[in-house]
């Protein structure tokens, strides 16, 4: 829907705007995972103390517990909520994100701390997918995917310089010090989308009927699919890089900081790369990046016991993603048709129950005694499985369209291009 001419420093400083937002949530959705010793030895002591592999593995289940709030979340307030007024959305969100992550900070034990993650999970879809719409109206046609990329770089670039500083800051002064400073990054944001970004009204038309109606479609399925699969391999891996960089590769507990800047590096070329890639072939785009993860995944397997091949391999493996995401995203916008709302939302449920699985399969394997490294080989499978299903599914756009245009089909709704 329009939104009224503004100037090209507006549009930035609101596109700014929307990217902070972007940053808290990287900052709440990664720094478990550089913590997560930390926070294991704090919430679970008795078992980090007999067996600090198994206490690293349950502790795995905060992250999962923020990944099942996205999957709730992000339709259901999406679908709830796609009348109301897009900047008004945000504002609430933000405020839930802000209670939530102070509640985090606050849990006194770790039963608590898994509600509170969920709950601090819930906005998380919601505010991508209203933001990427925001960012998409303000980019103008023809650049869906860079607004979205836009909107994912505050993300990136918060695993650049947020996470790896909040990580420092969490094992020296405890881990619910970097919760709070989160929170405060919240309520930052709310002050600048509040001043920064233009009103845009919500679609009178929508309804909640009308909404999950893109869950008739095939395609929609698809597409969270390969997303919900296939992404799981970042996230087997990620989940665990702390005990990873100490324990495989030998570092020191300092080092994790590091790397996870090498980790955001690679996130920010990769989306910065995905978002142009995406608009010009999004077929060869998914392809070509699940290719590239499931080479950076092996590759890790095999050299995580070297610094080289530790720093090198994680930034492949962090680029591949990064630049999947907005692509994905774009993909589940052109088959959810009217349901834009939602679909804008439903990457983001996809992509956590990626987080999800990936941070619970890997801590099966890790339980089962198979090693830190045996998640980057669950990781493998499913990057493959993820190529199989974007395979399919473009796959079936073919078929769709040559019986469409041989009238062998009764189908008028246009097939999106590959």
């Amino acid at each position: 829907m329009p939104t009224p001419a503004l100037s090209a420093a507006r549009v930035r400083l609101a596109l700014l705007a929307l990217a902070l937002g972007g940053f808290g949530i990287g900052a709440t959705e990664f720094v478990a995972m550089g913590l997560l010793p930390n926070l294991a030895a704090d919430m679970l002591p008795r078992l980090y103390a007999a067996a600090p592999a198994d206490a690293n593995a349950q502790a795995g289940w905060a992250i999962s517990a923020y990944a099942l709030g996205v999957v709730v979340g992000a339709p259901t307030i999406a679908a709830m909520a796609a009348r109301l007024p897009r900047k008004k959305l945000l504002l609430w969100l933000l405020v839930a994100f802000t209670v939530g992550t102070v509640f985090s900070a606050l849990a006194p034990n770790f039963g608590v701390l898994l509600l509170a993650r969920f709950l601090s999970g819930l906005p998380h879809g919601a505010y991508f997918g209203i933001a990427s719409l925001v960012a998409a109206s303000l980019m103008g046609p023809g650049r869906r995917a860079q607004g979205v990329a836009l909107v994912l770089s505050g993300l990136t670039i918060a695993n650049v310089i947020g996470v790896p500083l909040i990580t420092w800051l969490g094992q020296v002064q405890g881990w619910r010090i970097a919760y709070f400073v989160v929170a405060s990054i919240f309520a930052l944001t709310f002050v600048a989308v509040a001043a920064l970004v233009p009103w845009q009204r919500g679609n009178p038309q929508s309804t909640m009927r009308n909404e999950l109606r893109a869950f008739r479609r095939l395609q929609v399925w698809m597409a969270l699919g390969i997303g919900a699969i296939g992404f799981g391999g970042f996230f087997a891996v990620y989940t665990y890089v702390a005990p990873i960089v100490t324990d495989v590769t030998g570092l020191g507990a300092a080092m994790v900081p590091v790397v996870l800047v090498v980790v955001g590096i690679g996130m920010t070329i990769g989306n910065v790369v995905g978002g142009w890639s995406a608009d010009r072939n999004l077929r060869l785009t998914l392809v070509g990046f699940f290719i590239t993860l499931l080479i950076g995944l092996v590759g890790l397997a095999l050299t995580a016991h070297t610094v080289v091949g530790l720093f090198a391999f994680l930034i492949v493996i962090a680029a591949a993603c990064s630049a999947l995401s907005p692509a994905i995203q774009t993909r589940l916008m052109d088959v959810a048709h009217d349901s834009q709302s939602i679909a804008a939302a439903l990457n983001h449920s996809a992509l956590n129950i990626a987080n999800a699985s990936g941070a619970f399969l890997g801590g099966l394997t890790i339980s089962a005694g198979f090693g830190y490294l045996s998640p980057v080989w669950v990781g493998g499978a499913l990057s493959v499985a993820g190529i199989v299903l974007t395979l399919v599914t473009f796959s079936i756009d073919r078929r769709r369209r040559r019986q469409i245009l041989q009238g062998t089909r009764p189908e008028t709704l246009s097939v999106p291009a590959v």
